[in-house]
């Protein structure tokens, strides 16, 4: 069966994924943790890495084993060793990390964005900057012009994104709450009854 133009706009035209239009539904990820545990090798994290989705990107991000560094190292020196580590860690499984993306955005719908973290340091190498269109009036283009006009911002864009940051670092519980109740919702959606 031949899929419609109306079925493309609903977000039905790639399995998983919305393919424009207007709908903003969420791939699937059921499985994904199943799937990373059975296809990443058991080589590569000291524990199962940590998985962060969102409706564009999957985020991976690994703890690979600290380096030995001599007793009394001050600060400096362990974060260079722990930055050679991932970095160590980047290069030597680019290959296999590109094929192990490919696969997972196929399966799944998303890019595929990767990390590693040794210690205290942690790096992302290979994430999306997504633009993200907003409206604001004079008040809230106010604040963000206050931020470029004083330095702390580049622009507009830039102020915006230090804004969402500051949000985020302390903000961090509620959003974590509202994560939770989200997902509660979610599962009770999908309890409920189906109509044929």
């Amino acid at each position: 069966m031949q899929q419609g133009t109306s079925d493309v706009r609903r977000g039905r035209g790639r399995p998983g994924r919305p393919t424009g239009g207007w709908s903003e539904e969420k791939p699937s990820t059921e499985g994904l943790l199943g799937w990373l545990a059975g296809r990443l090798p058991d080589s590569w994290f000291e524990v199962a890495p940590t998985v962060v989705v969102d409706r564009d990107e999957i985020l991976i991000v690994g703890k690979v084993p600290s380096p030995e560094v001599p007793d009394g190292s001050d600060d400096a020196t362990t974060a260079a060793a722990e930055a050679g580590r991932i970095s160590r860690f980047r290069e030597e499984s680019r290959e296999e990390r590109m094929a192990v993306a490919r696969e997972a955005e196929h399966v799944f719908g998303r890019s595929i964005a990767w990390g590693a973290e040794a210690g205290g340091t942690k790096q992302v190498f290979t994430n999306l900057s997504v633009p993200v269109m907003t409206r604001l009036r004079q008040p809230e283009r106010v604040v963000l012009d206050t931020l470029v006009d004083s330095g702390v911002a580049r622009s507009r864009s830039d102020a915006l994104l230090w804004c969402v940051r500051l949000v985020a670092t302390n903000a961090d519980e509620w959003l974590r709450d509202l994560r939770s109740a989200m997902e509660s919702v979610e599962t009770v959606r999908q309890q409920g009854p189906s109509v044929a």
